[in-house]
């Protein structure tokens, strides 16, 4: 009895400091460049998932892989008003996305290249979705409480680099 109530207390001591004895389940390592920024990595429907959020609505965040290979899937969730600018980088490529603001066009291209728009077709294009705060897909900007999603393509991942950078603009700061 003596040493059930010795382990239940060493048990609870561990709990109170914060030690379970699991190791961080994230596949991902964020670090961003404000501390005002939060990012939470979870998983939704077999993707891994980073929400982003940003008060400033200008900022950047460095995601790094943890495994020796990416998530098959990952989703960012922007929880911005606009999306100005959107350009995600793997060190060797880049990506940028734009939705303008009057005419909710998207607009996409690679390496600088704005002159040269991607195609639905490109192996790095990707598909803008805008959700309300109702969680319902809506078609117009600002988004109040609502956030941009973007499924990343598998092109960025293909040389498996050890870390991808996220740079965002939101034209409602």
């Amino acid at each position: 009895m003596r040493r059930n109530i010795s382990n239940l207390i060493a048990i609870s001591f561990m709990l109170c400091m914060g030690y379970t004895g699991a190791t961080d389940p994230s596949p991902l390592k964020v670090l961003t460049k404000r501390d005002t920024d939060k990012v939470n990595v979870g998983a939704e429907n077999g993707k891994t998932l980073l929400a982003i959020r940003s008060p400033t609505g200008i900022s950047r965040a460095v995601i790094e892989r943890r495994a020796d290979d990416w998530p098959d899937t990952v989703m960012l969730r922007l929880h911005l008003r606009g999306l100005e600018n959107l350009k995600i980088t793997n060190g060797k490529e880049t990506l940028e996305v734009s939705v303008s603001s009057h005419d909710v066009n998207v607009r996409q291209w690679k390496d600088g290249k704005e002159e040269e728009p991607l195609d639905s077709n490109h192996p790095h294009s990707v598909e803008v979705r805008m959700i309300g705060k109702e969680g319902k897909p809506v078609k117009t900007i600002p988004l109040i409480g609502g956030y941009f999603e973007i499924q990343l393509p598998e092109a960025l991942f293909e040389d498996n680099p050890k870390s991808i950078t996220v740079n965002w603009i939101d034209f409602y700061r």
